[in-house]
């Protein structure tokens, strides 16, 4: 019997402080790796595609796609950092350390505030384009978004370093027995990270997009109705071209299913109790959003040409063609 109990701990050799090694019945358990390793997989090849096509095609570097670029990029390391780690974990024990358990969370986290911090810039560059579109390539330039981008990137890691302050300075004290990864996250601080991380930035998209579909109404309304100029209006405003209008309604898409598959990662802190994280088991919140790493890709390939045209091309190795970076995309 000693021997049994020893073997389903994590330690062995600590019996009276080891945890348990979790267990999933032998279908159960196949069925969940087959299912969580086959989203993984999908969700790096998808967005592999989806960096491979705007890195490469120089007809592809807009302001707009860098910012799907980022938002891929993200989402690939979704793929190949943070499901692999969980799907390993799912019946085993936390072997790595209590640092590394808080370094896996920080990984995650900074993963989901940089993907947030991404839909407000694209958010922002749809309000421009749309609402003033003739002061668009001056306001909206490369540069500027790839500052905003590297600052997204940066502050989000910096912010959750804070938020994780507790969990580097003293690991593993939330644990309850030897081979856990837990991760307790107060109240105050889950509560500044809902309206920083969340309420926030939904309030900023909201707002933005609300503005973006008045003007695109307006805009259609005179189109239909023959009241567009093509000379200057005197407030200085221009008519957005169909395929921004088009780009606004697909990011749109984008932006409303990011929204939905995050919400239930931050429901918890309405209740008003301590947020505590176990690496240990499947999460339903965080597998949401991993989730929606893989829709993004699929969301494009419905609604961008440009996105179908170079996964054709990759696959069928024509992008290893001299000066294939050239070639005509849009």
């Amino acid at each position: 019997m000693e021997t049994l109990e020893g073997a389903e701990l994590c330690f062995p050799h600590l019996l009276n402080t080891s945890c348990r090694k979790p267990m999933l019945s032998f279908s159960k358990g196949v069925i969940t790796y087959i299912l969580l390793s086959f989203i993984s997989v999908l969700t790096v090849v998808l967005n592999l595609l989806v960096i491979i096509s705007i890195s490469h095609y120089r007809q592809l570097h807009t302001p707009t796609n860098l910012l799907l670029l980022s938002l891929a990029v993200s989402d690939f390391l979704v793929g190949l950092l943070v499901m692999p780690v969980e799907i390993l974990f799912i019946e085993a024990c936390w072997l790595l350390g209590d640092v590394m358990c808080a370094v896996n969370y920080l990984v995650i986290v900074t993963i989901i505030s940089s993907s947030v911090g991404n839909m407000v810039l694209i958010s922002i560059d749809r309000c421009v384009a749309i609402c003033d579109p003739l002061c668009y390539p001056t306001k909206i330039t490369l540069r500027r978004v790839k500052l905003g981008v590297c600052l997204c990137w940066i502050c989000s890691a910096f912010y959750n370093c804070v938020i994780l302050s507790d969990s580097f300075t003293q690991p593993g004290r939330h644990n309850s027995c030897h081979g856990e990864c837990v991760i307790l996250i107060s109240y105050v601080m889950g509560t500044a990270d809902f309206v920083f991380t969340f309420i926030g930035p939904i309030t900023v998209i909201i707002v933005l997009y609300m503005r973006v579909f008045v003007v695109a109404v307006s805009q259609a309304r005179a189109m239909r109705s023959h009241i567009v100029s093509v000379t200057l209006q005197p407030s200085g405003t221009g008519t957005a071209k169909k395929s921004e209008l088009k780009a606004a309604r697909t990011l749109g898409v984008v932006i409303g299913v990011f929204l939905a598959c995050l919400f239930p990662y931050y429901c918890i802190s309405l209740t008003g109790q301590e947020t505590m994280i176990n690496a240990s088991f499947v999460s339903f919140d965080i597998w949401l959003f991993n989730i929606n790493s893989c829709l993004n890709p699929v969301i494009y390939a419905f609604f961008y040409p440009w996105f179908r045209k170079t996964i054709k091309l990759i696959v069928t190795l024509q992008i290893l063609q001299p000066d294939s970076c050239e070639a005509h995309i849009l």
